[in-house]
């Protein structure tokens, strides 16, 4: 079904960097994903109305909730696939971080409101009237619930989405939900025992607990999370396969929502080399970056000289004491200034942002570090933080 449903409704469906392409899977996860979960609303909230059960009829409010998610996910990816303007340079992609969002705060106002009222059912509980169509009813709700979390989880994979892996998730958690439900009805039926109510609980509980982690996964994006470890990587692999580029530091990445990424880095070439012909090196490797990994990548030269005995001295030397000093991750930039009575070691650490020690700890642990070694160096530090 899902193979079918990709290839008849997703335009261009291996071309995975388009922006397009990625619209167009997010609309048809949409339209599915509305479709079905009107389907098992109306179901599942006439039966809960019909025979009069609180934990049915809570578990199709959820799927009306479902329901609407899909809808505002639908118009979130629709909003995000517009070009940039004039207002919006970077276009518009935050727009699904935004729907993610607004969903995830509906779930939890729904949540609490079921939970409120399952527990005045627990308090105050009515006689149910067992039927075998609110079995089968729900039967169906866990199959379709089912091929649904396998359906969002794939094109969430596919496409890299949060929001739709995030939609996999609480379909995932309804089929648990919806499966407490069954348990009940059976159990009231074969025991005579009424948990309608502590069953409703449960469901709401499932339904709150599932909107605080949709909440933290669309509040990251939009405050400014770290970058994927494995995006960073591929693009230091990238930068660090020519044999030009001697290092590269302050790798920062900017996120305007998925398949919008810019990122800047500074990378160390010879100083000593044609300035024209390192520049249109430089520019071809932001080319290719943009091509390859689908970054737009801009790169500030850093000129050094790798030939500078006194400066290969100190690099060994710094990274001694970076490797013994906790919370330091790494060090770049380093020069040396010689004077007739001392030389001043210039250079940039970087630090995690738990690091434990304070910065004038840490300029107190690399100068008398280097004097240990040289009396006349002289610490000339700057201290960055690691953001990728």
């Amino acid at each position: 079904m899902k193979k079918f449903i990709i290839k008849h409704f997703v335009k261009n469906p291996d071309d995975l960097k388009s922006v397009e392409t990625r619209e167009s899977y997010g609309s048809v996860a949409g339209i599915v994903g509305i479709i079905s979960n009107l389907i098992l609303c109306i179901f599942k909230i006439g039966s809960g109305i019909i025979f009069g059960s609180i934990a049915i009829l809570a578990d199709g409010i959820n799927n009306l909730a479902d329901a609407s998610g899909s809808l505002i996910t639908l118009i979130g990816f629709k909003l995000a696939g517009r070009k940039p303007d004039k207002d919006h340079p970077y276009g518009h992609g935050r727009t699904e971080y935004l729907a993610g969002l607004v969903v995830s705060v509906m779930v939890l106002v729904i949540g609490i409101s079921l939970m409120k009222t399952s527990i005045e059912k627990t308090i105050h509980p009515e006689e149910l009237e067992f039927s075998v169509l609110s079995i089968v009813v729900l039967v169906v709700a866990i199959a379709i619930k089912l091929w649904q979390t396998s359906f969002n989880m794939s094109i969430g994979k596919i496409i890299d989405s949060d929001a739709l892996l995030a939609t996999g998730a609480d379909s995932r958690n309804d089929v648990i939900s919806t499966s407490a439900v069954l348990l009940s009805v059976i159990i009231g039926k074969l025991f005579g025992i009424n948990l309608d109510g502590p069953v409703g609980i449960i469901v709401a509980g499932f339904i709150i607990w599932s909107g605080i982690g949709l909440v933290k996964e669309t509040v990251a994006p939009i405050l400014g999370q770290a970058p994927d470890p494995e995006l960073v990587q591929e693009i230091a692999d990238l930068l660090e396969s020519e044999p030009k580029v001697l290092g590269i530091h302050d790798l920062i990445v900017h996120d305007y929502g998925p398949g919008r990424l810019f990122a800047s880095v500074h990378a160390e070439v010879d100083g000593f080399d044609n300035i024209f012909e390192i520049h249109d090196f430089i520019d071809n490797l932001e080319y290719q970056c943009m091509d390859e990994i689908g970054v737009m990548l801009t790169i500030h030269m850093d000129p050094v000289d790798p030939k500078d005995p006194v400066v290969a001295m100190a690099k060994e030397f710094i990274s001694e004491i970076v490797h013994s000093t906790e919370g330091v991750v790494n060090f770049h930039d380093v020069r040396a200034v010689s004077g007739p009575t001392h030389t001043n070691i210039v250079f940039d650490i970087v630090v995690e942002f738990d690091c434990k020690y304070s910065d004038e700890e840490l300029q107190k642990i690399f100068s008398d570090g280097l004097k240990s070694h040289n009396p006349k160096y002289n610490c000339v530090m700057n201290i960055d933080h690691k953001y990728a």
